[in-house]
């Protein structure tokens, strides 16, 4: 999995330890799709991929017996239709690691140090600091985007930032938008230590000059993490960010 790229599929007639190398180009393709989509079906994977689904399914049972996805039912929202809901696949933390998560030991050792010197207090702090400097290339691009659109901003910055993050309408009853953020670099370290969470999430309501809900997050064992955006009037710049008072909030799990 270290190994994530974007090659094409073998050709037929290939020798057979190109054969292999391309099998597993592909199987990195199918888990990185996932890892920047969130939580897939069969169809969804084949359509983004262009492969059969037969292929697909393949590539997702080797990747089930290497412990990097695991299939679950299709979380449904609103009333359910008749029939068995999709099945969906998303990564593993086995599969998250293989990525990017390297340092993360590091940083749950620097954070615990933190909080052990200098109190809890300290570990908000530091959360908050971290996001805000984050938050300036976020709200560069979100200034030069038209109010209708800056919910869609904010989700390309993230994603230039690693967070591979969507923006899409609440589904009905709800009135809003929904931010999805794919993948974390951060997630392990958040398990942890929720006021990281916490502190992205007091940065996107000022950022978008309104309250925001986190539904989901990836810390906290969900597929995806999510912020629910109500609808309403989005100021035409965004507001400055402002200090909190320091707070502790060890051991709460993240909204």
């Amino acid at each position: 999995m270290k190994n994530v790229g974007e090659a094409q599929e073998t050709p037929p007639g290939a020798p057979q330890e190109e054969l292999a190398t391309g099998e597993r180009s592909t199987r990195n393709r199918v888990a990185r799709s996932i890892l920047d989509h969130g939580p897939s079906t069969v169809a969804d994977l084949a359509g983004r991929l262009g492969l059969t689904q037969a292929a697909v399914r393949r590539h997702l049972d080797a990747l089930v017996q290497e412990n990097v996805v695991e299939g679950r039912e299709k979380r449904v929202y609103g009333a359910r239709t008749r029939g068995r809901p999709a099945k969906v696949f998303a990564l593993t933390d086995c599969g998250r690691d293989a990525f990017d998560q390297s340092y993360d030991k590091l940083a749950a050792d620097a954070l615990r140090w933190i909080g052990e010197t200098h109190g809890e207090a300290a570990v908000v702090a530091f959360a908050r600091a971290r996001v805000a400097e984050q938050a300036k290339a976020y709200r560069a691009a979100m200034d030069a985007a038209p109010a209708a659109d800056r919910t869609q901003a904010l989700a390309k910055a993230l994603t230039s930032d690693g967070y591979a993050a969507t923006a899409r309408s609440a589904p009905h009853p709800h009135s809003g938008e929904q931010l999805c953020q794919h993948h974390c670099p951060v997630a392990h370290v958040a398990e942890q230590y929720p006021q990281l969470c916490e502190a992205e999430t007091e940065i996107f309501s000022q950022l978008l000059g309104t309250h925001v809900q986190r539904l989901a997050t990836i810390a906290h064992g969900d597929g995806v993490c999510t912020t629910f955006i109500p609808r309403g009037e989005v100021p035409h710049s965004t507001p400055q960010t402002t200090n909190h008072a320091s707070a502790s909030t060890a051991g709460r799990n993240p909204a």
